[in-house]
Parts: C-alpha cells; sequence; structure tokens
C-alpha cells in the first residue's frame, strides 16, 4: 500500500512538472526557462520622486530571485520586463463639508513590457495602477517612506500574478 502511495506522489510531482516549472507560489514557469531580465525602469512621470526608479526595478527583481529558479541576466532573458513608470500623483479624496480633503491619495502607475521567448503568445504590455489613501493632515514627505514600498509591492505582486501565475 505505502509504494503504491509513493508511486502516486512521485507520478502528481512530475504532473506538475510536466509543462512546465511550478512552485508552490503558483508561479509557472514555462519548460526550458532559464533566465529572466528586468531592465532599469525610469521614472517619466511629471512629478519625479527621486527614489522610484531604483526601489521599483530593485523590488521586481528580487520577486522573481526569490518566487522563481530562473538566472537574473542583463538582457534578453527568456523572460523578460522592460517600462517605465509614467504617473506618481497626490490627489484630494474624500472631500468634507468645509471643502478640505479628510484624505490624500498617493497612487503609482507603471507601464510594463513583457517578453515570453518560449510563449509568445503570453506576452503583453499594460499599465499597473495602485494607490494608497493617507490623512490629509499628515505631511507627505513624512508618510511616503511607508506608501511607497507598499504601493511598489502591490504593483510587483500584480506584475507577477499576470506575467507568471495562471489564474
Amino acid at each position: 500500500m505505502k509504494r503504491i502511495q509513493i508511486a502516486l506522489l512521485i507520478l502528481y510531482i512530475f504532473s506538475l512538472t510536466a509543462c512546465g516549472v511550478y512552485s508552490f507560489t503558483g508561479a509557472s514557469i514555462p519548460a526550458g526557462a532559464k533566465s529572466v531580465s528586468i531592465k532599469y525602469f525610469p521614472n517619466n512621470a511629471m512629478l519625479v520622486e527621486p527614489t522610484l526608479s531604483i526601489v521599483f526595478t530593485s523590488a521586481m527583481r528580487d520577486k522573481f530571485m526569490s518566487q522563481t529558479n530562473l538566472n537574473m541576466i542583463d538582457n534578453n532573458g527568456d523572460l523578460a520586463f522592460e517600462g517605465e513608470i509614467i504617473d506618481f500623483k497626490t490627489t484630494p479624496v474624500a472631500i468634507q463639508s468645509d471643502q478640505t480633503a479628510a484624505l490624500n491619495r498617493l497612487t503609482i502607475t507603471i507601464n510594463v513590457r513583457f517578453y515570453n521567448k518560449l510563449d509568445p503568445a503570453k506576452e503583453f504590455e499594460n499599465k499597473f495602477t495602485q494607490y494608497l489613501d493617507y490623512p490629509s493632515e499628515q505631511d507627505f514627505n513624512s508618510v511616503k517612506s511607508t506608501l511607497i514600498p507598499t504601493i511598489v509591492e502591490m504593483l510587483v505582486e500584480d506584475i507577477f500574478n499576470k506575467a507568471v501565475v495562471n489564474w
């Protein structure tokens, strides 16, 4: 009985990897993919936050290094990402009766081009947007150090899911 269970477990594991590399994070990497390249994402937004490009690019690279077994290379990876930050803005939301905002919203939008050498049908160019609200009585400079990393994490998760998680 144990031999049958072991054989079924082995068969199950092989079936998971037959169509590509599977990780327990839900990533489904195409069979044969060995590398990923993530180019620097320049900040082309009208309002430029000086560290945003490096924070975002590093977060993308970290996500793929920690969640997949792909090798990070500079150019022409089997999976490749490039793009730019196209919007970084704060806007008032939740206007009160005295015409002042109770909350402000930080919004970041990234334009991403994804290339897949092994499965070109999965390639895309998309804009990804995320935001967080913060109390208007707080100074933006005092809250941006927590808002930006959180929004970047949400954006990276969205991009990762679209590129390599087959939901």
